[in-house]
């Protein structure tokens, strides 16, 4: 039995101060004991001789200084796993919130995770179909990588996180050969080619009650719930527990990956609240804050958590983390999305005037990149036009807004016949391309055959960046454009 400490000397937000313990380690699992008989539990975020900084996973209401008791369990916090996760709604501290039974897990473990030995990573090279044409055709997903949603305050980054969450798929060897015949004729055959074993790990910090539910009765209703875990941590809960759940949720995600060979997407939403957590929990331990009042281990801690995306060499799962965050003032340069686009391989950005012109989703060509599309923008992975398509539409796309700033000033007239075959595909590639339903689910292939329709509206002699082998086959061939 270990010892019961009633040395409690301070108490500031969610940290407690004990003194006079002894052979206490840094994140060691404790659990408190308050005057009235309940329990809590918490870690320890500071260790030192004769003294420890414990951090409570739940609220500290309740809690005082005297007969209050401490007992040190001499282990980290373990999170039980096992497939029967699959299907189920939690808390963002990993208890169930869907009247469903309780877990009997398979195995407990650490929600820190253990590193990945980097010899044993292998290179992301296997291409997640979204649904979403200006992501899978312009910023296009990668199994085991990371590609972060920049979004801002009133913009449909949630609905976006649950289109994603509910469409994202992996692609059959047999699915990718049919796209490329280009005959409408193989449709029905593709969509009923057998899927590869697909989770998602859905982790909400901080949302609304609202957004919560929205979240649930959007998998519950699509019937993606069965293939998901959902963590909700909601804006009333504690905060420390915000710190918990995108842990609880990478915990989950590495097991059903690295046991169990799902290839699984984790989406974690909202990074900011998370970042936020830390903030004030940085500063209830006095620590010297570093930019706008944010610790200065910001970036290490943030690494902690984009690090466990990936693949193992000789193993079939893979983990693939979508996180999302708003940025303040929709500032790129906030310590926020600037760390993050540091650590990651990229970044989705979701654009105000696209938004405001009522196109979903708002994702903008500019601005975003997706580091890794390279491997995948070829013919065994999605189609060999890939690409050089990918690569025209974002110059005609970019060439079109520059022509519509200049037309603002000179007028239309004023624009010779090319600058007006930009200006109508602009136009076009906004309501076609970009916008699409919230519930349409567009293949790959459908979406570059698309990109295809769309460019016939440029001169060919401006379609510098495609194959002209490519030119006859796709836009003049036998398209299902």
């Amino acid at each position: 039995m270990s010892t019961a400490y009633k040395t409690v000397t301070d108490i500031a937000g969610p940290l407690l101060i004990v003194e006079g313990v002894e052979n206490v380690v840094y994140d060691e699992l404790c659990e408190i004991e308050l005057p009235d008989g309940s329990v809590r539990l918490g870690n320890v975020l500071e260790a030192r001789e004769g003294m420890a900084v414990v951090q409570l996973f739940e609220s500290a209401q309740g809690t005082t200084i005297e007969g209050t008791k401490v007992r040190f369990l001499g282990r980290t916090f373990q999170f039980g796993v096992s497939e029967d996760l699959l299907g189920r709604v939690f808390s963002g501290s990993g208890k169930p919130v869907d009247d469903g039974p309780e877990i009997v897990p398979e195995m407990k473990l650490d929600i820190n995770g253990a590193p990945i030995n980097p010899y044993s990573r292998a290179f992301p090279d296997d291409f997640i179909q979204t649904g979403i044409a200006t992501i899978d055709v312009m910023n296009t997903l990668v199994r085991g990588q990371k590609l972060p949603i920049f979004s801002g305050a009133g913009l449909p980054h949630n609905q976006l996180a649950a289109q994603i969450a509910r469409q994202a798929r992996v692609l059959k060897d047999e699915e990718v050969e049919q796209g490329k015949m280009c005959d409408q004729e193989m449709e029905s055959e593709r969509e009923g080619a057998n899927e590869e074993k697909f989770a998602v790990v859905f982790g909400a910090m901080g949302v609304t009650f609202e957004e919560a539910e929205y979240f649930r009765n959007e998998f519950e209703r699509s019937g993606a719930l069965s293939r998901a875990v959902l963590l909700l941590n909601t804006a009333d809960h504690p905060v420390v527990e915000r710190i918990a759940t995108p842990r609880i949720a990478l915990t989950i995600a590495e097991y059903l990956a690295f046991q169990k060979e799902y290839h699984v997407t984790v989406i974690l939403t909202d990074m900011t609240n998370y970042c936020e957590a830390l903030r004030e929990v940085s500063a209830a331990r006095k620590e010297v804050p570093g930019r706008r009042g944010y610790p200065g281990y910001l970036y290490t801690n943030l690494a902690t958590l984009y690090e466990r995306a990936g693949r193992i060499k000789g193993g079939k799962g893979s983990v693939t983390q979508i996180p999302i965050l708003t940025m303040p003032e929709d500032d790129v340069t906030h310590p926020i999305p600037d760390l993050t686009g540091y650590i990651t391989e990229g970044q989705i950005r979701l654009d105000r005037d696209l938004n405001q012109k009522g196109i979903y989703p708002p994702v903008i060509p500019m601005g975003s990149l997706s580091r890794l599309k390279p491997g995948v923008q070829n013919e065994k992975s999605t189609r060999e036009d890939h690409k050089g398509l990918d690569n025209q539409l974002t110059a005609a796309y970019a060439r079109g807004v520059e022509v519509r700033e200049l037309a603002v000033i000179l007028g239309e007239s004023s624009l010779g016949d090319t600058d007006k075959a930009y200006l109508k595909f602009a136009k076009r590639f906004e309501d076609e391309f970009i916008r699409q339903g919230d519930q349409e689910n567009r293949s790959i292939f459908d979406a570059l055959n698309l990109g295809w329709s769309l460019l016939r509206e440029l001169p060919e002699s401006e379609l510098k960046r495609v194959k002209s082998e490519h030119i006859k086959k796709y836009m003049h061939g036998n398209s299902r454009s």
